[in-house]
């Protein structure tokens, strides 16, 4: 067996470069930035008002100003800022050279054309030209574009974005003993959850993905759904990875000539593990155990589909303190279903007494997977601990 940290290096080196495609701005938001943004504009292009008032020269405040003009957002004025002038002026209005001051018109005094400063504030309440952003300023590739961004790159007059193409994920859940929701199973028969839960996860980590019809215990059938997945960039199998009789995945992968990375983790739950490259994409085999493959795929498909996409900074974890002491730990890595909560500096977060890997019904309630290294000590109540959030 070999350790996480390894196995997560190898999962990751299964990634090829991100392939880019261009989306206009309204269809970029949550996809990955793949080439450097570059600003088309100066923002704001100009020295602007900061509020409804009066433009004027800071020199000419104490004397009685005759306002020359108006000048709102999109209509500038065009005349001189003459000594003992003024001109109306509205948020977001072109301040003309020669004015360094806009005052707010609640602190003003008008008399027809004639203007007088009654309280001047301390503030100029001027945004200075390019106080945001300037002509050739980059946004830098490697991120998950927000809506924020979309509405940055909007500002810097970019119509379109080169984005990381969403990685094709094939998902494969394989047994004679799986059915459909909706179905009746048969006497010794369940129902299939966990392809529709790793689908669920590659979708939120930006990939597209395929639920492939279940494989049967056959070579065959498993021949048939493997051929179906040759266009992927990513296969996903759960369970029948492991050594038993009827675990035939392992087998039909490697005659199919998988180049097989690694097999198992010393870690809990996900020991059974697969990993390597078959045809022109990656491939992960997950256990089976519910919780196993679901634990399983947000450790490493996730990280692995963010890969493909160029992310940076992906499967980074967080710390809390433990809200009760736990006994030590064994010696696979084991990542505990755990429920968060507020505390004083950094989030409290309690594992759930049962760990079993086959409770949907424990891991729908927790938010997190509290992490506890292999021959982990006993740890009392407020000490950090290391954890992943779940679903984000």
């Amino acid at each position: 067996m070999i350790s996480v940290d390894e196995a997560l290096a190898l999962v990751l080196s299964l990634a090829d470069a991100p392939r880019g495609e261009v989306l206009a701005l309204d269809q970029a938001a949550g996809r990955i930035l793949l080439e450097p943004a570059v600003s088309r504009m100066t923002q704001p292009p100009f020295d602007s008002a900061a509020m409804d008032g009066y433009a004027l020269r800071h020199a000419d405040l104490g004397q009685r100003l005759r306002v020359v003009g108006e000048a709102a957002a999109g209509h500038p004025w065009t005349g001189s800022a003459e000594p003992g002038t003024a001109i109306r002026i509205f948020t977001g209005g072109a301040v003309p050279p020669g004015y360094d001051r806009v005052e707010m018109q609640e602190n003003t005094q008008r008399d027809g054309d004639w203007l007088t400063v009654t309280a001047p504030s301390r503030d100029a309440y001027i945004r200075k030209r390019g106080c945001d952003f300037g002509e050739g300023d980059r946004i830098e590739p490697g991120r998950r574009l927000s809506p924020a961004d979309i509405a940055l790159l909007a500002a810097m007059n970019l119509p379109q974005v080169t984005v990381a193409k969403r990685p094709k994920v094939a998902v494969l859940a394989g047994g004679d003993e799986l059915v459909r929701p909706g179905e009746t199973p048969s006497e010794g028969q369940i129902i299939s959850s966990n392809d529709l839960a790793v689908a669920a996860i590659a979708r939120a980590a930006g990939a597209e993905a395929e639920i492939l019809p279940i494989a049967r215990d056959s070579e065959d059938s498993l021949r048939d759904r493997f051929a179906r997945a040759r266009d992927a960039d990513l296969l996903v199998t759960i369970g029948g990875a492991s050594v038993g009789d009827h675990d035939l995945i392992g087998k039909v992968a490697e005659a199919l000539g998988m180049e097989r990375a690694f097999y198992k983790i010393a870690m809990r739950p996900g020991k059974p593990l697969m990993a390597g490259r078959i045809g022109r994409g990656a491939m992960l085999g997950l256990p089976g155990n519910p919780v196993s493959a679901i634990v399983c795929a947000n450790v490493f498909m996730r990280p692995l589909i963010h890969a493909m996409q160029g992310l940076t900074g992906s499967g980074r974890v967080f710390r809390a303190r433990l809200a009760a002491a736990m006994p030590p730990e064994g010696a696979r890595q084991h990542y505990l279903r755990a429920k968060l909560r507020d505390g004083e500096d950094l989030p409290l977060i309690a594992p759930f007494d049962n760990q079993d890997s086959s409770l949907l019904s424990v891991l729908a309630q927790a938010d997190a997977l509290m992490i506890r290294p292999p021959h982990d000590p006993t740890r009392n109540a407020g000490e950090i601990v290391e954890y992943l959030p779940l679903f984000y």
